[in-house]
């Protein structure tokens, strides 16, 4: 059973999101959040498997309530929930630990599919909306940002899958274009998030770009 917390601060969507996922038999929605802290206040009593994440919030926004969780509870997962594809409140919360985004226009089924993938340790990216999401924000540095991360602890083959994995591509995708058994791609990616303590492919796509690795546009 996959146990969620939904947050977020209109009372409408909550309940009728948490009414679509409680729909489901492999799904049980063990809180509600209406912001940032009772949010963080309910994964510590429920320790669910995904969180569902407003950005917007009052009293502690979703981004930072997505860093906390990041820290504190990283078994939880967070899904991030927007209102629109090109939002540059994701891409901080990706920044932040974000497993991945979310519209909340989406149909029922992608709803409920993503949580499942979150849940089972993947990264939800939409390969369009991302990209384009990085491309939009990373065409200059984005503020507040530090220099560009450096890669030298990183072997060729893991730079290869690194640019492979920013462009949006499943691991059997790398390993058709490198020639690589899919396991063994699965144990590059394994590598890369562990010498860079990163929690799953979405943080690779941003380091792809930050680093300079991928750049917008090409």
């Amino acid at each position: 059973m996959i146990r969620v917390v939904v947050a977020d601060d209109e009372m409408l969507i909550r309940h009728g999101l948490a009414a679509i996922l409680s729909g489901e038999p492999d799904i049980e929605v063990v809180a509600e959040a209406a912001d940032g802290v009772e949010a963080l206040g309910e994964v510590r009593r429920t320790d669910p498997d995904v969180v569902l994440m407003d950005i917007r919030m009052p009293l502690l926004d979703g981004i930072e309530a997505t860093r906390r969780l990041a820290r504190t509870a990283p078994r939880s997962r967070v899904l991030v929930l927007t209102t629109f594809d090109l939002d540059q409140y994701v891409y901080h919360a990706m920044r932040a630990g974000a497993s991945g985004f979310l519209l909340k226009s989406a149909p029922r089924h992608q709803l409920t599919a993503g949580v499942r993938t979150v849940a089972a340790g993947d990264a939800l990216l939409a390969p369009i909306l991302t990209r384009r999401l990085l491309e939009e924000f990373l065409s200059g540095p984005p503020p507040g940002a530090a220099a560009q991360p450096a890669l030298d602890d990183l072997t060729q083959r893991e730079l290869d899958v690194l640019r492979l994995v920013g462009r949006g591509m499943s691991n059997t995708e790398i390993g058709t274009v490198l020639c690589l058994a899919e396991s063994t791609i699965k144990t590059h990616v394994g590598n890369l998030l562990g010498k860079r303590g990163l929690r799953d492919r979405a943080q690779l796509v941003v380091l792809a770009y930050e680093s300079g690795l991928l750049r917008p546009g090409h």
